[in-house]
């Protein structure tokens, strides 16, 4: 009997008394049951809230919870399963300290799985613990759960960026929340829209919410609107990134254009040669080949206008380069205003969305906050969606992503 507590103890049932093992057969292999029994004073208190109740019935007789193998042999623990009636969450099954509410597999176990899942495949999980890739969902989002209520998430938070990333085809979206100081996944929720963002808001708290200083985004209009409603002290700072894509692509209209021009008078070569120049006007000055360089050197003799719209785009790329925010801010309306005046449609547009996002982009010049820390983060979701194929909802990614990219992932049972 002390070789069995001593048994127990090492799969983390510490606090249940003993009454028997024995050997049985679990699919054509020898299984080790443990039949124990929760102590006096731990009996008769409900899964939820943990507060003693009142004895309901017997319930569903005898459960069995999996433990960790010994060698090669699945070990289960078996109790008898009473359900009690709590005034707050009504009847419910006893709690055990073994496991989390709700689950046939120890804490010990579950641990194990999340410790797993953040650092290997779904075929070597399921193969070396001998269980199925939608068990492994189930056990994750109990683990993630059970790690939120163990410390506030968002203590402390004062700077975060906003994005959304694609996690399934038929345009299905996460909208993720980051934290810039710590650099984990604060929040994730399926949709992009205004109501979803709200419920981040929601579980943040108004207190909280005015304690966050600095937002970044892109130029999405669900996530301006709510941000301005909800974090009355914040500044909304534009993402870089996003705004330099603007400019790329009213230059790119530009050269469709001449190209279609050319196209149409009868210049067959000079609009072929056109055609293969998109990437020596996208690319960054100091990233050009010899051949690119000779590229835009014709354009700047040929084509005028398009080479014009080339300039107009760099000026913009220059102004989050310059490290003087009041240079960078005079570079802005400088550029602004020759866009404005450049007798390119596109420009002139782009022109507009400057001047109505003025603010926002002086906003990152002043405090250097950009998206790129939740970009970073997004590749890695893309990364977990591929591991997480299979799972048949959105939940279980969630649950993945937050133990491994929001900090709650549970140190490896039985290590120090």
């Amino acid at each position: 009997m002390r070789s069995l507590r001593m048994l127990l103890r090492a799969f983390g049932v510490e606090r249940a008394v003993v009454l028997d093992a024995n050997w049985e057969d679990d699919l054509g292999r020898q299984a080790l049951v443990i039949c124990v029994r929760p102590r006096k004073k731990d009996e008769g208190r409900c899964s939820q809230c943990s507060k003693k109740c009142p004895r309901y019935d017997r319930g569903g007789g005898p459960r069995r919870w999996r433990c960790p193998d010994v060698g090669l042999c699945p070990t289960y623990i078996e109790a008898d399963a009473p359900r009690v009636r709590c005034r707050e969450h009504g009847v419910v099954v006893q709690q055990v300290r073994w496991a989390r509410a709700g689950s046939r597999f120890t804490t010990v176990f579950e641990d194990q799985v999340a410790w797993l899942a953040v650092r290997t495949d779904k075929t070597t999980l399921a193969g070396l613990l001998k269980i199925a890739w939608s068990t492994v969902g189930r056990i994750l989002e109990r683990v993630a759960a059970s790690m939120k209520s163990l410390r506030d998430p968002f203590a402390n938070v004062s700077r975060i960026g906003i994005d959304e990333v694609s996690y399934r085809k038929g345009h299905r979206y996460l909208t993720v929340v980051v934290d810039h100081d710590s650099g984990r996944l604060l929040w994730a929720s399926p949709g992009h829209d205004e109501e979803t963002l709200k419920k981040f808001f929601d579980l943040l708290g108004p207190e909280r919410s005015s304690r966050i200083r600095l937002v970044s985004s892109d130029a999405a209009a669900w996530i301006h609107n709510v941000v301005r409603e909800r974090t009355p002290n914040a500044r909304l700072c534009l993402d870089p990134f996003h705004v330099v894509q603007w400019a790329t692509k009213a230059l790119d209209e530009v050269r469709r254009s001449v190209w279609n021009q050319l196209r149409k008078s009868g210049q067959k070569e000079r609009a072929k040669a056109l055609k293969s120049a998109r990437w020596a006007l996208w690319k960054n000055p100091g990233d050009l080949t010899e051949d690119q360089q000779a590229t835009l050197s014709r354009i700047e003799r040929d084509n005028k206008p398009l080479f014009r719209a080339y300039l107009l785009k760099e000026e913009l790329r220059s102004v989050f380069q310059e490290p003087d925010p009041e240079l960078a801010k005079l570079t802005l309306d400088d550029m602004i205003a020759w866009a404005s005046r450049s007798r390119l449609p596109p420009f002139v547009k782009l022109a507009r969305t400057l001047r109505k996002h003025r603010a926002a982009i002086h906003d990152v010049l002043d405090h250097g906050l950009s998206n790129a820390r939740i970009e970073a983060m997004n590749t890695k979701l893309r990364l977990l969606t591929r591991l997480a194929f299979g799972f048949h909802s959105h939940a279980p990614l969630i649950a993945l992503a937050m133990l491994k990219l929001g900090g709650l992932c549970p140190p490896l049972p039985a290590r120090p």
